[in-house]
């Protein structure tokens, strides 16, 4: 699911957008090029763009409640995400 950049690859993911994880078990940085919607935990989700812990965790949530999310607009279907948020995220998101 993460891959080690180079730097020069890892500026220019980071200018386009992607989210910049903290391996701990290598201690190295690594971006982030898909987040699955369905089998993501709270702290990945809360690296996206617009998700914070509280979201991430109504993600989860909304998840264990109603199933897996069919397609990755049904993202809006959670309570404080709207379209907008689940657009400026598409490029990194999975089902």
């Amino acid at each position: 699911m993460y891959k080690t950049l180079s730097s020069a690859l890892l500026a220019a993911m980071l200018a386009l957008g992607s989210p910049l994880m903290a391996n701990e078990a290598t201690g190295e940085d690594t971006v982030v090029t898909s987040i699955n919607i369905n089998t993501a935990g709270p702290e990945q989700l809360a690296q996206l763009t617009g998700i914070g812990p509280a979201k991430a965790a109504a993600i989860v949530e909304y998840r264990e409640t109603n199933g897996p999310f069919a397609t990755i607009d049904d993202l809006a279907k959670v309570k404080g995400i709207g379209e907008s948020t689940v657009e400026k995220n598409r490029h990194l998101l999975s089902h």
